[in-house]
């Protein structure tokens, strides 16, 4: 949910700082600073529906999801994103006292759309996958029923693909399952 349109140099501390004041958000790559854009509606509607069920299947237990506003640092990298949905089991371990920058996601769940799908898919993935903690990365088009599961095996990434509103996905490291008919529920993509 990034757009290219406003880039800034800035230290890692002085993008907290101007982060933690903005009105809009903003990713921090490699001293640079990426103004996030708006999302669609069925960007929207996807990341609610799919953060409706794990939060759902997960209440009550140690794993919690939060939708869009959690920060994640990838501290190998020294770079800041702020995932669609990300999940975190146990207790959440914060960048510091403000506690608004979780270190340990178990999962993240990026939906894609046009002008982020490359950068989801490339440059984000590859500093995710430098998160010791981060054992499932998930990719769900906004534009058709294509989901995109890829699931840490050791030092590989495991990808599985569902195309179909039949399919379900399992997420095995917090133990939920995700239907694509319920991830799809509230958009029409003309099928």
């Amino acid at each position: 949910m990034s757009s290219i349109a406003a880039r800034t140099y800035l230290t890692p501390e002085e993008y907290l700082a101007f982060e933690r004041k903005a009105t809009t958000k903003h990713e921090y790559l490699a001293g640079e600073i990426v103004a996030m854009s708006g999302a669609s509606f069925d960007h929207n509607f996807i990341t609610g529906d799919v953060f409706g069920e794990l939060r759902t299947q997960l209440r009550g237990g140690r794993c919690k999801a939060a939708a869009s506003d959690m920060r994640v640092k990838v501290s190998k990298t020294g770079s800041y994103f702020y995932p669609d949905i990300v999940v975190f089991c146990g207790e959440p371990q914060a960048e510091d006292s403000v506690s608004d920058t979780l270190l340990n996601p178990i999962v993240i769940i990026e939906v894609l759309s046009p002008s982020t799908e490359a950068r989801d898919r490339g440059e984000k993935f590859w500093h995710y996958q430098q998160l010791a903690s981060l054992q499932e990365y998930v990719l769900v088009s906004q534009d058709q029923v294509c989901v995109e599961h890829h699931l840490r095996e050791g030092a590989y990434w495991l990808r599985t693909e569902f195309r179909k509103l039949e399919d379900s996905i399992s997420l095995p490291s917090i133990a939920c399952e995700l239907q694509l008919r319920d991830i799809y529920n509230s958009v029409d993509l003309g099928d």
